[in-house]
C-alpha cells in the first residue's frame, strides 16, 4: 500500500510541491557527487600544486567516458521506468532492473580494461605531456576499481529517486561524499600520498555508496527490488534502456571530446597553465550544471509517471517551473563567476600565473552561461516523453554541434582569447535551436492532449 500511494503522489501531488520534494533530494546528492571531484581539485591544488591540478584536469575527458557510459544505463532505465510505472505494470520495471544490473556490469568490465591496456596513449591523446603525465596516470589507475562502483551507486541512485525515494537517493550520495571529504586530507596530507590518495579516498566513498544502493533494492518492502529471472538480456529492454540513456550519455561523450580539443588547442596556444584554468573553470561550471542536473532528475520522474499516465497539463507545468529555476540558477551563478573569477581560482590555487589564466578564462567563457539552465531541462523533457531522437539533437547543440566547429574556427582568429570566446557564442546558438525543437513539441503534445480529449 505505501509503494502505490508514493506512485499515486506523482500524479496527484501539486506539482510545485511535488517537483521541490523530488527535485531538493536530488540536487544535494547530486551537489555531494560532484563535491567528490571539486573536493579532490581543491586539496590536489593547494597542496600538491599547479602542475598536479593541469595533470587532474587531462583525466576529465576519461572521467567523463566513465560517466557516460554510467549515465547511458542508470538515465535511460529509470526514464523507462516511470513512464512503464506510469502505465501501471510493475512487473515489466522489474525486469529493467534487473537487465540495468547486468548492462551495468558487462559495460563497466569492458571500458575498465581497456582503460587499463590504453591508459598512457588516452592521456596523451587528451593533452598530457611531460610534465602532466605522472599526476594524471597517479591518479586514473588507482581509480579505475571504482569506476564500476561509480556507476553502480549513480545509476541505481537515479531508479530509487524515480520509485519513489527521492529521500533515500539522496542519503546514498550523502554518506560517500562525507567519507571522501574526511580521507581526502587524510590520505594527501597527513599520508603523504599525494594525488593517489586523493584517487584511494574515492574508490572508498563510492563502495560505501554502491554498498547503500544495492541494499535498497534487495530489500523486499520496496516499489522495485531484484527478482531471480530479470537479469536475463531482454533485447527490447536494452534497446528501450540505450535510447532514452543516449542524450545524456552522449553529452558526456561530447564533453571528453571537448575536453581533448580544449587542451590540446590550449597546449599550442598557451601553457599547461591555461589548461589548469580550463580545469578550473570546468569544476566551476559543472557545480551550477549539477544542480541543474538536480533538478532534471527531480523532474524526470514527474514528466515520465504523468505522461505514461495522459496527464499532459501537469508534465508541462513541471517543465516550465523546472526551466525557470534552472535558469534562475546558471543566471546567478554564471554572473558571479563572471563578476568574480579571480575570487573562484583562489579556492584551487595561490599561485599567481594560475589565478591570472583563470581569472582571463572565466571572464570570457561565462558570457552566456545564464542561458545554459534552460537547454539542459529541455532536454530532459524531450528524454522523459520518449522522444529519444529529439532529446539527443538537443544535447549536442551545445557541445558538438555548435562548440567542435568554433574550438577550430576562433582560436586561428583571436589565438588564446578564441579558445575561450567559443563557449558564450555556442551557448547562444544552441539556445535559439532548442526554442525551436522545444516549441514544436510542446504544439505535438497539446494535439495529443486534445485528441484524448475527444475520444
Amino acid at each position: 500500500m505505501e509503494n502505490n500511494t508514493r506512485l499515486h503522489r506523482l500524479g496527484s501531488l501539486p506539482v510545485g510541491k511535488l517537483l521541490w520534494e523530488y527535485s531538493l533530494p536530488a540536487v544535494v546528492g547530486m551537489l555531494v557527487m560532484a563535491l567528490y571531484n571539486v573536493v579532490d581539485r581543491i586539496f590536489i591544488g593547494q597542496w600538491v600544486g599547479p602542475e598536479a591540478i593541469a595533470g587532474l584536469a587531462v583525466t576529465f575527458p576519461i572521467m567523463n567516458l566513465a560517466t557516460a557510459i554510467g549515465v547511458l544505463v542508470g538515465v535511460g532505465s529509470s526514464a523507462r521506468i516511470s513512464i512503464v510505472l506510469g502505465e501501471g505494470d510493475k512487473r515489466r520495471a522489474e525486469h529493467i532492473l534487473g537487465n540495468a544490473m547486468t548492462l551495468t556490469l558487462i559495460n563497466a568490465g569492458i571500458y575498465i580494461a581497456a582503460f587499463a591496456v590504453f591508459m598512457n596513449p588516452l592521456l596523451h591523446l587528451f593533452g598530457a605531456n611531460d610534465i602532466t603525465l605522472h599526476y594524471a596516470r597517479g591518479y586514473m589507475m588507482p581509480l579505475l576499481p571504482g569506476l564500476l562502483l561509480t556507476n553502480i551507486a549513480y545509476g541505481f541512485n537515479n531508479i530509487m529517486r524515480s520509485t519513489g525515494y527521492p529521500g533515500r537517493a539522496m542519503y546514498t550520495m550523502l554518506i560517500g561524499a562525507i567519507v571522501n571529504t574526511v580521507l581526502d586530507p587524510l590520505f594527501i596530507y597527513v599520508f603523504e600520498w599525494g594525488i593517489t590518495g586523493a584517487a584511494w579516498a574515492t574508490n572508498i566513498a563510492m563502495a560505501i555508496s554502491a554498498a547503500y544502493v544495492m541494499k535498497h533494492f534487495f530489500r523486499r518492502n520496496v516499489t522495485l527490488h531484484f527478482r531471480r529471472g530479470t537479469f536475463s538480456i531482454d533485447r527490447k529492454i536494452f534497446t528501450a534502456i540505450i535510447s532514452l540513456g543516449a542524450a545524456p550519455a552522449l553529452v558526456n561523450f561530447a564533453g571528453c571530446a571537448i575536453n581533448a580539443i580544449v587542451n590540446n588547442t590550449l597546449l599550442h596556444y598557451g601553457t599547461y597553465r591555461d589548461i589548469g584554468a580550463a580545469g578550473i573553470m570546468i569544476t566551476f561550471t559543472s557545480l551550477l550544471v549539477t544542480v541543474v542536473l538536480g533538478i532534471c532528475q527531480g523532474l524526470q520522474p514527474i514528466i515520465g509517471y504523468n505522461f505514461g499516465a495522459g496527464n499532459y497539463h501537469r508534465l508541462k507545468k513541471a517543465y516550465f517551473l523546472a526551466a525557470g529555476a534552472a535558469t534562475a540558477i546558471t543566471a546567478t551563478g554564471g554572473i558571479l563567476g563572471f563578476i568574480f573569477p579571480r575570487e573562484v581560482g583562489m579556492a584551487f590555487t595561490s599561485d599567481k600565473d594560475l589565478l591570472d589564466a583563470t581569472q582571463r578564462a572565466l571572464g570570457i567563457c561565462l558570457a552566456a552561461f545564464p542561458v545554459v539552465g534552460f537547454q539542459i531541462i529541455s532536454s530532459t523533457l524531450l528524454q522523459s516523453i520518449g522522444q529519444a531522437s529529439k532529446a539527443i539533437w538537443v544535447s549536442l547543440l551545445r557541445q558538438v554541434i555548435f562548440l567542435i566547429p568554433l574550438l577550430f574556427i576562433l582560436p586561428r582568429i583571436s589565438g588564446l582569447n578564441g579558445v575561450w570566446m567559443s563557449f558564450p557564442v555556442s551557448d547562444i546558438g544552441a539556445t535559439i535551436a532548442t526554442i525551436a525543437i522545444v516549441w514544436h513539441q510542446l504544439r505535438e503534445i497539446d494535439k495529443h492532449s486534445r485528441t484524448r480529449a475527444h475520444i
